[in-house]
């Protein structure tokens, strides 16, 4: 294992190892407003550099690296974007939200694990603060020789709109398959059409049939652009205490992305002074392993 460092200055936090610098966390929500403003992770990257995220592809601008998201909380639309209708489709409404950084705390900047706390208000198109959330983001586990690194990240969401909050996605609102709501990655272009297993799953399941299910993990891998070889990204459902099953949204073609989405298809309400919290585990892997590894890797680094 090999300590990390971070620094947080200006508008981001940058954690670095062995001279890399592998995770740089924006938080001042700066963009535009139709992209949804909210702090994101990007670039990530491996141990030894390569990238492993994507920010505002031609086809999806609001798409940053890995971020919390929201599609629906009561018609309002805070992933960015337009907004699925039933009636209509996908429109853009003047209903796109931000998250607004307050302060963080807790700060641990060096040591075998580095994190932070932060707080953040979830504010409406109109100006209305409908949500505070405390969110905290944990880097652990670097381990060069075998070339990996590990985040877990966990939050908790209040309702303090004074009335209830219903929080959904495109599916919940019609759309079949496209639950995409939670925490989001978008992963390189390089990586479209990559490999996609599933604990519980079959080897060649592939993305469409693991696109709703239900699964402990989901494990996404590509091959890099400019330099050689490729990377993982082992993503875990984690917990939440909404009463829907957290269930998978993931795409391999035409755009590599991946969320453990806690309101695929039912809706979770929070009345006010509710609370819905979170836990997921990422873990970076700098190569591309056989299936069988990459399914004992899953198992042995689970939370």
């Amino acid at each position: 294992m090999t300590d990390l460092s971070l620094r947080i200055d200006g508008a981001e936090a940058v954690v670095t190892a062995a001279g890399i610098d592998i995770a740089r966390y924006a938080f001042d929500g700066g963009g535009a407003v139709s992209e949804g403003p909210k702090p994101f992770l990007h670039p990530l990257r491996t141990l030894d550099g390569a990238p492993l995220t994507a920010y505002r592809p031609w086809d999806h601008r609001w798409h940053k690296g890995l971020q919390l998201t929201w599609t629906h909380v009561s018609g309002q639309n805070f992933w960015g974007g337009p907004t699925f209708r039933r009636e209509s489709g996908y429109v853009q409404l003047d209903n796109v939200g931000r998250m607004r950084h307050d302060a963080f705390s807790d700060v641990v900047d060096a040591g075998p694990a580095v994190s932070f706390a932060e707080q953040l208000t979830w504010i409406t198109r109109a100006g209305e603060s409908w949500i505070a959330e405390n969110r905290t983001h944990r880097f652990h586990g670097a381990d060069p020789e075998r070339g990996l690194w590990i985040l877990d990240f966990a939050t908790t969401l209040r309702n303090i709109a004074g009335h209830d909050l219903e929080l959904g996605s495109p599916t919940t609102q019609g759309r079949p398959n496209a639950g995409y709501t939670g925490y989001v990655i978008r992963m390189p272009r390089a990586w479209t059409g990559g490999r996609v297993l599933a604990g519980g799953l079959p080897d060649d399941a592939g993305a469409d049939a693991i696109m709703g299910a239900e699964a402990p993990w989901v494990a996404f891998s590509g091959e890099h652009d400019e330099v050689d070889g490729g990377g993982t990204v082992i993503a875990y459902a984690g917990t939440s205490t909404g009463a829907p099953a957290i269930r998978w949204f993931v795409r391999s073609d035409p755009t590599p992305i991946l969320a453990p989405s806690p309101s695929f298809a039912e809706h979770i309400v929070l009345a006010p002074g509710e609370e819905l919290s979170l836990t997921h585990r990422h873990v970076f892997d700098g190569r591309i392993r056989t299936a069988d590894e990459t399914r004992m890797l899953a198992a042995e680094l689970a939370p």
